[in-house]
């Protein structure tokens, strides 16, 4: 009876191993996706865990739309710039000159109103405020005149504001003011029923509240990590998910701390980066080792 050596097996089952596993690796390896729907998907931002800058990690989800997610609710992402590092984000709950909702509060994390908060140009209008709202009183210097516009001429132009005017025979308390005041107070602590967004306010002079853009306007800052250098050299920049330290996304088998393997340098330059071992990486050293044995 032929009986096969010890060696051997162990050659043939790390060949099996190899061989079955590295399929199932490379797919479960999915690449950063680029877009969401028509709207580009770029570095600092990622849809996918470990992509993109972790700054920004779980702050975008894409199902049929791209969505904005805070603590208070998903807005409807309509325009990134990345050269103006803007994005343009939609409330669908919130009131506009067109439509009256129920008003509810615009909340952002703590890390979110460092790294992306709303521009200086996003005007926030709280309306139909109360007598004894603290941005009437103790707090009004919070509010400002914007462009030349009033509450008056806000009531009086919206179909969806004139309700307010019509109840009161009046026009009631308005104020334009900006992110910081409805960061730091509530809709129920500024005693105001309603409040919608208006964004480019700069250039409103002399423009109905008819034609504003109504949404709100976030800036962001792109991290310095070196990911200029990824991209040049194939790579895509993402992280790693429980380190959150920057990693250059080469291919299925390997991630870079700072390039891909084979990217063009330029003079004077030194690759510092290096690839972890991956699963595959291992295996093919467990057949070596059993080859030395045999």
């Amino acid at each position: 009876m032929y009986f096969t050596p010890a060696p051997l097996i162990t050659l043939k089952m790390s060949l099996f191993v190899i061989l079955t596993l590295q399929p199932l690796l490379t797919l479960s390896l999915a690449t950063c996706r680029t877009s969401c729907g028509s709207i580009a998907i770029n570095y600092p931002f990622g849809i996918d865990d470990g992509c993109g800058a972790p700054q920004f990690r779980h702050m975008l989800n894409c199902s049929t739309d791209l969505f904005f997610l805070t603590p208070s609710g998903g807005y409807k992402v309509q325009h990134i710039d990345y050269e103006k590092k803007t994005m343009i984000v939609y409330d669908p709950a919130m009131s506009t000159c067109s439509i009256l909702q129920p008003h509810h509060d615009f909340v952002m994390s703590d890390i979110q109103s460092v790294t992306i908060p709303p521009t200086p140009d996003t005007v926030f209008a709280l309306l139909n405020c109360s007598i004894d709202s603290p941005v009437l009183n103790h707090y009004k210097n919070l509010c400002f005149n914007f462009s030349g516009h009033s509450c008056d001429e806000f009531y009086g132009a919206c179909n969806a504001f004139r309700v307010f005017h019509l109840l009161t025979n009046s026009s009631p308390p308005c104020c334009f003011t900006g992110y910081d005041t409805v960061k730091f107070m509530s809709m129920n602590i500024l005693d105001c029923s309603h409040y919608t967004t208006v964004i480019n306010t700069d250039s409103l002079m002399g423009i109905s509240p008819l034609d504003w853009v109504y949404g709100i306007k976030l800036s962001y800052s792109v991290p310095e990590t070196g990911c200029e250098r990824c991209s040049q050299s194939g790579g895509t920049c993402g992280y790693d998910t429980e380190t959150e330290g920057m990693t250059c996304l080469c291919s299925s088998f390997s991630n870079y701390t700072r390039e891909c393997a084979g990217g063009s340098l330029t003079a004077g330059d030194h690759r510092s980066s290096h690839c972890p071992l991956t699963f595959f990486n291992v295996a093919i050293l467990l057949v070596l080792s059993s080859l030395l044995v045999i």
